[in-house]
């Protein structure tokens, strides 16, 4: 099967050896994004909300980039790093996916790679034709 792959180039990607996303055949999966400005720097510090949807907007980029839609995503996983504010990742989360509801998950981590990120999103798509 064809492979296509998103990266960044950044520097995290090289160290770790991973891509953004990953597209094999009809299955795209995009790796544990965080809420990351443009320079490189955390979007929106101390904002949950809006870093929620940094995250879904770098997502919904690769998956775009990949040839996917946001329409056939089947699956989330939402990693807080305080669960009891779930709900301002929720508001954020449902405003792009109340109409497509795919399955999701929140759960809360101990913590991400840099302190500031409040959330990383992980997701997979379906593509109707490869």
């Amino acid at each position: 099967m064809d492979r296509r792959s998103i990266i960044q180039k950044t520097k995290l990607e090289k160290d770790i050896g991973f891509s953004r996303a990953v597209r094999i055949g009809n299955i795209i999966a995009v790796s544990g994004t965080a809420p990351i400005s443009e320079d490189g720097t955390t979007a929106h510090p101390g904002d949950l909300y809006r870093q929620t949807l940094r995250c879904l907007d770098i997502s919904r980029k690769a998956v775009e980039e990949l040839g996917g839609n946001f329409e056939n995503v089947y699956r989330t996983r939402i990693m807080l790093t305080d669960i009891s504010q779930w709900q301002e990742a929720a508001r954020a989360h449902g405003e792009i996916f109340r109409n497509i509801a795919p399955a999701s998950t929140f759960v809360e981590a101990k913590g991400f790679i840099n302190k500031d990120w409040l959330v990383e999103i992980e997701l997979d798509c379906f593509v109707a034709k490869s």
